[in-house]
């Protein structure tokens, strides 16, 4: 009955503290004349989003996917060349010239991610293991270097988003504005995530990673429901990546490196994979002390690696175990 209070005050409570907590940073910035912080939370919610959408194959499907930050990059690289072709009225498709309407170039963005998710989620959902990890990264960098190719679009100096993007008519370009609206979307991924992962789908999935064999022998089509969680975590990263073109107004080839999907992997499991909301403390934690020590050196990799190795080896279960351990002792205390 205990363990079930904590696991309830884990998955009902904690994401909205935590939620709440970085609905205050605005007013946190305001109040300490500090307008960096808004721009440092903002990416610490988008890349959030995309960590949260990993964490969904990842700690639920046992599947390490090495090819997010490429599904990112398309989401991206939707919006971006969308209003690039909008900006310069230049024909796209059709006589098209592309939009700069978020609430059009968004779901576009979120299609084409998708898209991808499920033709090379195809073909690496049939191998397991270390091959799926190297198979994943492959792709990733195919998509890497399919973008820096792309010379039309700045190749590898990135396409610089000149004109304003608007949702319907509304612009969220202003910093606090396109803040909330980030965590708006956050909020909305995590709830959307609980309610998959508490489904009879959900289930099915984690029981897919614990073992496969056993529910493919009973008649569960395991690779159907692998297939379909890949290509919802890769239609979410690619809203991740939307939203990133979106607020940073300039998207690279380097956004969709093998290494921004290590770093997603890392914030994962940095937060705990046993928790839908818990990679945003992992990248919370991440970017806010990647921050902090490039302020003090050049050579700030070598502090932060020892953070993340220290906390995996101290914290199996990420820095969920601290707030799981914390609220045991406190119950065991009353």
């Amino acid at each position: 009955m205990a363990e079930k209070t904590r696991t309830d005050w884990l998955n009902l409570v904690a994401p909205v503290l935590l939620l709440t907590a970085l609905a205050c940073v605005p007013l946190a910035a305001q109040a300490l004349d500090n307008p960096f912080l808004i721009r440092l939370f903002t990416r610490v919610i988008v890349l959030s989003i995309a960590a949260v959408a990993l964490n969904f194959v990842l700690g639920f499907g046992g599947l390490v996917s090495l090819m997010h930050a490429g599904l990112f990059g398309i989401g991206a690289y939707g919006v971006a060349i969308l209003s690039h072709h909008d900006f310069n009225a230049e024909p796209l498709l059709f006589g098209w010239t592309g939009t700069s309407n978020l609430a059009l170039s968004g779901p576009i963005a979120i299609a084409l991610a998708a898209l991808a998710a499920l033709v090379m989620g195809f073909v690496c959902l049939r191998t397991g293991g270390s091959y799926f990890i190297m198979i994943t990264l492959a792709f990733n960098q195919m998509l890497y270097y399919f973008f820096v190719s792309l010379q039309e679009y700045g190749g590898d100096d990135g396409l610089q988003i000149l004109g304003s993007i608007d949702f319907a008519g509304l612009n969220i370009t202003k910093r606090i504005t396109f803040y909330y609206v980030c965590l708006g979307v956050l909020a909305l991924v995590i709830a959307a995530f609980m309610r998959i992962v508490g489904s009879r789908f959900g289930m099915t999935l984690r029981a897919s990673a614990q073992n496969e064999r056993r529910l493919i022998a009973i008649g569960v089509p395991a690779l159907r429901y692998k297939l379909a969680a890949f290509v919802i975590s890769g239609a979410v990263a690619g809203l991740a990546g939307a939203l990133w073109a979106t607020g940073q107004g300039f998207v690279s080839p380097a956004d969709m490196a093998w290494t921004r999907s290590g770093d997603l992997v890392v914030m994962a499991v940095l937060g705990g994979l046993a928790s839908v909301w818990a990679p945003v403390v992992g990248a919370t934690v991440f970017l806010v002390l990647q921050a902090l020590f490039s302020n003090y050196t050049v050579f700030w990799q070598l502090p932060l690696g020892l953070v993340i190795i220290f906390t995996i080896v101290l914290l199996r279960g990420g820095l969920l175990d601290l707030l799981t351990r914390a609220r045991g002792q406190k119950g065991d205390a009353s």
